[in-house]
């Protein structure tokens, strides 16, 4: 008898286990590790246990809030099915072999803040629905083979902090819109095909503590107003096409940054003092 009630209270643990989480969430990543060749994964999940368990999926009041897969080998394609993963704050599959395109169900996830896909595969252009997802703070797609302009439609994503969309094909403009991210910190577009003039309104990103541009065939000059933001650590602006070198500045003062814009030379020699 005893047996039988262990086996009952067992059984019943192990359902009230999985009935922490949603069918339908339980699903989405069930999709995800189909698609994504889980059994080959460097840290694969035991989909008879708890989800709870499962390695890089954190579960908080019986909803999955992050899924953190990055250098696990995942190899094919993010599923439609992700999207059912509604409560997703942080999605993190980078160093991976993915491919194919982002699918446009991630805009289901209403509270996602950091999308981390880069040094990946993927391809084809970055999408505009991305624009739609207003509570990102954090996006990184850079190290893939993503083509196109930059969608316009990131200057959507008021609250984000971190836009790295280096090292793809990407071509066009920097969008001159780009000040609507008030709070941006990092901006790194290094290693792109973009052609234009840096467009003044960058200047208005007064939180900017990253900018990185290097290796693309931007004309013109850097604003020299950059040397007002004072939060501006880091500028990075080699081998483009402009109308004139400047070395990288790191830990910047303001009187550092009118020299890198005034005089190349001065700078150069002073960094080396």
């Amino acid at each position: 008898m005893k047996t039988i009630k262990l086996t009952f209270l067992t059984l019943l643990f192990a359902c009230v286990s999985f009935a922490g989480v949603s069918n339908s969430e339980k699903e989405a990543l069930i999709a995800l590790y189909n698609s994504t060749n889980g059994s080959e994964w460097d840290t694969t999940w035991d989909l008879e246990a708890s989800i709870d368990t499962w390695y890089g999926v954190v579960v908080l009041d019986s909803k999955v809030v992050s899924l953190n897969l990055s250098f696990n080998n995942l190899q094919g394609t993010i599923p439609a099915d992700i999207g059912q993963l509604t409560n997703l704050q942080v999605l993190n599959l980078s160093f991976n072999k993915l491919n194919g395109e982002i699918p446009e169900s991630i805009t289901n996830m209403k509270d996602l803040y950091s999308l981390q896909l880069f040094l990946n595969r993927f391809e084809g252009e970055i999408p505009n629905w991305i624009g739609n997802i207003t509570s990102l703070e954090a996006l990184a797609l850079y190290s893939n083979k993503f083509t196109g302009e930059i969608p316009n439609s990131l200057t959507n994503l008021t609250q984000l902090k971190s836009l790295e969309l280096g090292s793809n094909y990407l071509t066009g403009s920097i969008p001159f819109n780009i000040n609507n991210l008030k709070v941006l910190k990092k901006l790194s577009l290094l290693d792109n095909q973009l052609e234009g003039q840096i467009p003044e309104s960058i200047v208005e990103l007064i939180n900017l503590e990253e900018l990185i541009l290097s290796s693309n065939n931007l004309s013109g000059r850097l604003p020299f107003e950059l040397s007002q933001l004072s939060n501006l650590k880091l500028v990075m602006v080699s081998d483009n096409a402009l109308t004139q070198e400047y070395v990288t500045v790191e830990d910047n003062t303001p009187h550092k940054m009118s020299l890198f814009l005034e005089d190349t030379e001065v700078l150069a020699s002073s960094v080396k003092e």
